[in-house]
């Protein structure tokens, strides 16, 4: 008995019409279009976008070279190889994220103890060539030195959720 109502439904074509109302509602309502590089949309507190190195406000980088990061990223995107200064402190001689690899997962934000690997908010950024995409030391530091406000305001932010 079961089977003869399907058939019937079938050859009604009642799934067709229920897929063309659904159309045709949807067909006369408001169109809600971006006009993207005119209006951005809003972007969530905890969107992870280009990573980042922060400097303390003397001028000097914060990372200790502890290789947390480096040992916590599942991707294996991070590399970084240190030596000791003069005064006795381990500082980082080379820093490099291959953001083709990376996930942006977080881990790397999370586990550094000095905040100094943060994700900042940008998403418009773009690599042409080959090797764009793999961020060094250097450009990580000019990245951070770019955006320190809007990195200092968004620790901030988070810190009043905390």
């Amino acid at each position: 008995m079961n089977s003869i109502v399907r058939y019937f439904k079938g050859l009604m074509l009642l799934e067709l019409i229920r897929g063309l109302r659904l159309t045709g509602r949807y067909l006369f309502s408001r169109k809600v279009t971006l006009q993207y590089p005119e209006d951005k949309t809003p972007i969530s507190n905890r969107f992870r976008g280009l990573h980042a190195l922060r400097r303390y406000p003397n001028g000097e980088e914060r990372c200790i070279a502890c290789k947390l990061c480096e040992a916590v990223c599942p991707a294996l995107a991070i590399t970084i190889e240190s030596e000791m200064r003069e005064d006795g402190t381990r500082r980082t001689t080379r820093y490099d994220i291959d953001l083709t690899k990376c996930i942006f997962c977080g881990y790397c934000e999370e586990s550094c103890p000095v905040d100094s690997i943060v994700e900042t908010h940008v998403f418009e950024y773009h690599g042409e060539e080959r090797g764009d995409l793999y961020m060094t030391k250097e450009k990580l530091l000019a990245v951070g030195d770019k955006y320190e406000k809007q990195i200092a305001a968004a620790r901030k932010q988070d810190s009043a959720y905390r």
